[in-house]
C-alpha cells in the first residue's frame, strides 16, 4: 500500500515536488529500484490473451519477460539500474499482511462464483488481485539480473528503506518504486513509472522530497507523522481524518502526541494499542544494510548463459533474446559520458541573492564539455 493518498496530498499541497519527466533525461544516472514491487507488476501486466505468460512445460514467464525487456529499455536510454529484494517484513507489518490474506480469501471466493457464472471480466479482475510473487519468483529474477550483470541487493528487511538508504548516501540517484514510503523513508527523490511498459506511453513521475517539505512547511519528521495519519503498512490511522484534515492537523499541532491531545476523540476514536510510535521510529531508522558496505558494479552480460538460460530453459524466443543481448552490450560499451549538470560548479554571489524567497541565485563557471518488450513466447 505505501502511504494512502498521498500522492493527491502533494499534488494538492506540493504541486512543484511533482514532475513529469521522459526517461531519456535520466542518462547517467544511477537509480535504486523496487524488484518486489517490479515482480508483482510484471506477473499481472504482462500476459497474453488475458494469462500469465508461460512455457511449454506450465512455467509463469511474465516476471522474466517483463525484468529482461524493462530493464533493457532503461540501459538503452541510458540509465544504470540496480534493483532492490525485499527481506523479511517487520513484525510491524504483521497486522497489513493479515488483510492482505483476508482479502485474498475474499477474491478467491469471488473468483468462484464468477467462473460459474461465466463472467469473464470478473474472473480476470478476481485472478489479477491473487497474484502473489513467490520466492521461486524471487530467485528467478536475481538469476536473470546476475547474467544481464545488473547487480542487486538482497534488503535485510523492507526493500523501499534500503533503496532509500542507496540514495541518502549518494550512491544512487533516485528510488524507483511505486509506494510513496520511499519519501517517508527519506529518499530525496523517488520515480514513479519507471518499470512500465513503453506501450503505455505514461511520463515518469519525479517527486522531490525537499520541495515536499519546503511547500508543506513540515520537518521530515513532520511528514512522517503526516504519512502515518494518513495510512501506512505499519499501524492503523484515525478512523474520520482524511487527506485534508491529516494535512490541517498536522501543520497545526506539528506531532501525533499533539494532534490526539487536540483532537475530539468521540468524533475521531484513537486506535486501541496504536502502535504509532514504533511505526515513526522504523520509518526514522529502518533495518538496512549501510550502503557503505553496498558495492554496485554493472558488467558485461553473460550471453552465452543467458541465451541457455531464457531459450533453452524457460523459452523464450532466442532471436529476440540475442537482440537484447546486444543492446545490453552497446550500453555497456559505450563510454559513459558525464551528465552537464557534473560540468557546473555554483559559486554564491550576495550581490545577486534573492531576498524576497530566501533563495541563492549562483553563478555557474563551465568546467569542460560537456525497450519496451516484445512478447517472447
Amino acid at each position: 500500500m505505501g502511504i494512502k493518498g498521498l500522492t493527491q496530498v502533494l499534488g494538492d499541497n506540493a504541486p512543484s515536488s511533482v514532475r513529469e519527466k521522459d526517461i531519456k533525461t535520466y542518462f547517467g544516472r544511477k537509480v535504486a529500484i523496487d524488484a518486489s514491487m517490479c515482480i508483482y507488476q510484471f506477473l499481472i501486466a504482462v500476459r497474453q490473451d488475458g494469462q500469465q505468460l508461460a512455457n511449454e512445460d506450465g512455467q509463469i514467464t511474465s516476471h522474466l519477460m517483463g525484468m529482461f525487456y524493462r530493464t533493457i529499455r532503461m540501459v538503452d536510454n541510458g540509465l544504470k539500474p540496480m534493483y532492490v529484494f525485499d527481506g523479511k517484513p517487520p513484525q510491524l507489518k504483521s497486522g497489513e499482511l493479515e488483510k492482505r490474506s483476508e482479502r485474498r480469501e475474499e477474491a478467491q471466493k469471488e473468483l468462484e462464483k464468477a467462473k460459474e457464472a461465466g463472467d469473464t471480466e470478473v474472473v480476470d479482475k478476481m485472478s489479477k488481485r491473487l497474484v502473489r510473487a513467490t520466492r521461486e519468483h524471487t530467485e528467478e529474477c536475481k538469476e536473470l539480473l546476475a547474467l544481464m550483470g545488473i547487480p542487486f541487493v538482497s534488503a535485510p528487511c523492507e526493500a523501499e528503506a534500503q533503496c532509500a538508504e542507496l540514495v541518502k548516501c549518494g550512491k544512487c540517484y533516485a528510488v524507483g518504486t511505486e509506494d510513496m514510503d520511499a519519501l517517508t523513508f527519506g529518499s530525496s527523490v523517488l520515480l514513479r513509472h519507471l518499470t512500465y511498459s513503453e506501450a503505455r506511453k505514461m511520463p515518469i513521475k519525479e517527486f522531490h522530497l525537499e520541495r515536499v517539505l519546503k511547500d508543506m512547511e513540515l520537518t521530515q519528521d513532520q511528514f512522517i507523522d503526516l504519512c502515518i495519519l494518513l495510512g501506512c503498512d505499519y499501524c492503523d490511522s484515525i478512523k474520520g481524518i482524511g487527506p485534508k484534515k491529516a494535512v490541517d492537523l498536522i501543520r497545526k499541532h506539528k506531532t501525533i502526541e499533539n494532534v490526539i491531545a487536540n483532537i475530539d476523540k468521540s468524533k475521531y476514536p484513537i486506535p486501541e494499542d496504536w502502535l504509532y510510535k514504533e511505526a515513526r521510529e522504523l520509518f526514522r531508522h529502518p533495518e538496512v544494510t549501510d550502503a557503505s558496505e553496498i558495492e554496485l558494479k554493472w558488467t558485461e552480460p553473460k550471453e552465452k548463459e543467458l541465451i541457455e538460460y531464457m531459450c533453452e530453459q524457460k523459452g523464450f524466443n532466442e532471436d529476440r533474446i540475442k537482440s537484447g543481448i546486444a543492446k545490453l552490450k552497446k550500453a555497456k560499451g559505450v563510454t559513459t559520458q558525464g551528465r552537464l549538470d557534473t560540468f557546473f560548479k555554483v559559486s554564491l554571489s550576495p550581490s545577486k541573492k534573492r531576498k524576497s524567497d530566501g533563495k541563492d541565485a549562483g553563478s555557474a563557471k563551465k568546467k569542460g564539455k560537456g525497450g519496451g518488450y516484445k512478447r517472447g513466447k
